[in-house]
């Protein structure tokens, strides 16, 4: 149980640790870095997927870009499981490499 009970004391002080040393966005260095925001907009029946990139270096903007993807709000398939799931709601992940 003491074995137990270090272990938990452990954990929580290092993810502590690990929350008070993450930054604030509006805090990070935009010299050199790359923006990306994912937006969602729903019109009439289709769905706009926008990502628009901002490349910085050395502090300067060198490039941005913007790119949309057009679905439909509940395209065809065939699973109907849930006939209200929209693809304006579905949740977005992000893969960084």
């Amino acid at each position: 149980m003491k074995y137990l009970l270090s272990v938990l004391c452990f954990i929580s002080i290092t993810s502590c640790q690990n929350r008070q040393s993450e930054q604030a966005l509006e805090q990070l260095d935009k010299k050199s870095a790359r923006e990306v925001t994912l937006k969602t907009v729903t019109k009439g029946d289709s769905v706009l997927h926008i990502t628009t990139q901002h490349i910085w270096f050395n502090g300067e903007q060198i490039t941005s870009r913007s790119d949309t993807i057009l679905t439909a709000v509940a395209p065809g398939t065939w699973n109907t499981t849930d006939s209200s799931a929209t693809l304006s709601k579905v949740p977005i992940y992000v893969t960084v490499q």
